[in-house]
């Protein structure tokens, strides 16, 4: 059984990417209270993704590559505006990496980072880019995102 243990914080207003960072463009074939389904396109290629939906910071995820060109026929099966966001890897420290999406389209203006951890235990260091978490508000699940997007609220 695959688990994700994640926590999502805001970024600061200001904070600026370096270099180009990954372009992805995802959608939700489906999101109800149990799951959601999504296809993504990351670097030339397709994933196909099912996700637990639970409050907290620990959900099962089981990710599958699949043919691009599927991906592509997926993303115009999905509800909802598809997400389009940038990308950007950087070290958190012990082998971890934080995980900033810069989102554009119907989220522009919203910027998160993401660290996935062994354990919700554990402890990271904090950038100073960092502002309040957001791991268990609803509302900035990727899934939501599709349905209720930031230039909405």
């Amino acid at each position: 059984m695959a688990k994700e243990i994640e926590r999502k914080f805001l970024v600061a207003e200001g904070w600026q990417p370096e270099g180009q960072g990954d372009y992805i463009a995802q959608g939700y074939l489906s999101a109800n209270e149990t799951a959601a389904v999504r296809i993504r396109i990351r670097s030339g290629h397709g994933y196909l993704t099912v996700k637990s939906n639970v409050n907290g910071v620990t959900r099962m995820e089981y990710e599958y590559e699949v043919p691009l060109s599927d991906a592509e026929a997926m993303l115009k099966l999905c509800q909802g505006p598809i997400i389009e966001k940038h990308r950007y890897l950087l070290p958190a420290g012990n082998g971890r990496q934080w995980e900033i999406d810069v989102f554009h389209g119907d989220n522009e203006g919203l910027t998160v980072a993401e660290i996935e951890l062994g354990s919700e235990e554990e402890s990271f260091e904090k950038p100073e880019w960092l502002r309040e978490e957001v791991s268990t508000d609803a509302r900035y699940f990727n899934c939501n995102l599709a349905k209720n997007p930031y230039k909405k609220w």
